[in-house]
């Protein structure tokens, strides 16, 4: 990841700030990049936000029929993944 050093930025008159090349590259956060920002002891956390929102089963159970054989938690992670990588691709 990033070296050490410390990295500095501006905040600009609307409120923006630029995160430096090295941190970008090294998160792979591209332009268009959706990320949340919390307040810590120790200063600002950014991170990636989650691509949906939170859901409980109850709250979707049963949408979708499915008759098949039942999916593990892996082989359903692994398609959602996979899926969300063809998508970004198509970008």
């Amino acid at each position: 990841m990033v070296g050490t050093d410390k990295l500095t930025t501006v905040v600009s008159t609307k409120g923006q700030v630029i995160l430096p090349s090295a941190i970008r590259k090294a998160r792979e956060w591209k332009a268009g990049t959706r990320l949340t920002v919390e307040e810590t002891s120790e200063g600002v956390l950014l991170k990636p936000a989650p691509a949906f929102a939170a859901t409980r089963p109850k709250e979707v159970f049963g949408i979708l029929a499915y008759r098949g054989k039942p999916k593990t938690l892996e082989e359903i992670d692994a398609s959602v993944l996979a899926e969300a990588r063809r998508r970004h691709d198509r970008d």
